[in-house]
């Protein structure tokens, strides 16, 4: 039997906390009842930077619950940076490792079927949403916006699926061999290239707490996403900056024919809207460039992506093995 390691980012979380440890505790003992999976498997809570209670809960019951440990971070990473850490650490020990988020929106009751997946020999097993009812009707919109802009930019993306999914060992090491700072799991996990399959389940709402994706960060999430994988941002300026100059010139011999024809009259206001046109246009040109350059200036750094504060994670899994 292999080893699963189920990993579980957290920030803020204490209010779901409990339901989450119980209903996901629920599914392993289970599938480690019916020998789906080993007693060794365990579930890893990555406390990102909480500023509530919700290490001190990750503390009690991985002292409680043999099948639970806990990674602290020193400050607040972000999401990705705490799905990498957890996976990092699992990876050493686990055959098979599956995220989720712990707000309980995805059905837990998919595991199994994700487990069977991997079983059955594909490495990559995407956990789909088969209907977005839970979504605000502008959050349904913008997703289905975002998915449609990134195929069409060229990124292979698996439309409704977020960052539940099961990795078997060697697809988590050809994805803990992408280095970049500037994450976005969702891009990345297709482009290791395994053998891969879906498994559907309905989200449902969450199950307390706030949700940790207000607007501004979905933004800066999309935002994320088409500029770390694709560079048509950079080729639409170009094509922008052509068609500024096109207009220009027609602009320049319309105002020719009217000089020669005589029809000249001061116009204040095409003056003033050409300035603010183009001011507009040059301030969103130096914007996308410089996001880009952001992204470089992080990169090159090559700062360490987390660190950790303290974990119970490996202690457990080296005392296990022993047995």
């Amino acid at each position: 039997m292999d080893v699963l390691t189920i990993v579980i980012p957290c920030f803020n979380e204490q209010e779901v906390l409990p339901e989450t440890v119980k209903e996901i505790g629920n599914i392993l003992t289970s599938l480690i009842k019916n020998r789906k999976i080993d007693r060794r498997s365990k579930i890893l809570f990555v406390n990102d930077g909480s500023t509530d209670n919700t290490w001190n809960l990750i503390s009690k019951y991985s002292k409680t619950y043999y099948y639970v440990a806990g990674i602290k971070f020193t400050k607040n990473y972000g999401h990705q940076n705490a799905l990498i850490a957890g996976m990092t650490a699992a990876v050493r020990y686990s055959d098979m490792i599956i995220t989720i988020d712990a707000d309980l929106q995805d059905d837990v009751n998919a595991i199994p079927k994700m487990v069977k997946k991997y079983y059955e020999g594909f490495d990559v097993v995407y956990g789909v949403r088969n209907s977005r009812q839970t979504d605000t009707f502008f959050k349904r919109k913008t997703a289905l916006t975002f998915y449609k802009l990134m195929r069409k930019l060229g990124v292979n993306l698996v439309p409704n699926s977020a960052d539940y999914r099961l990795l078997s060992k060697r697809a988590t090491d050809s994805l803990l061999a992408f280095k970049e700072r500037n994450l976005f799991l969702r891009g990345m996990v297709p482009l290791i290239g395994y053998k891969s399959a879906k498994v559907f389940y309905a989200r449902k709402e969450r199950y307390a707490g706030k949700s940790k994706y207000p607007l501004n960060k979905m933004i800066h999430f999309a935002l994320d996403g088409i500029t770390s994988f694709s560079i048509a941002p950079i080729h639409l300026i170009l094509y922008l900056g052509i068609v500024t100059v096109i207009i220009s010139v027609m602009c320049m011999i319309y105002t020719i024919i009217e000089k020669v024809a005589g029809h000249v009259v001061s116009g204040w206001s095409s003056l003033m809207i050409s300035i603010w046109l183009l001011g507009g246009v040059q301030l969103i040109s130096i914007s996308v460039i410089g996001e880009y350059i952001g992204k470089i200036f992080s990169e090159v750094k090559r700062r360490p992506r987390f660190n950790i504060e303290e974990e119970t994670y490996t202690k457990k899994m080296e005392n296990t093995s022993d047995k």
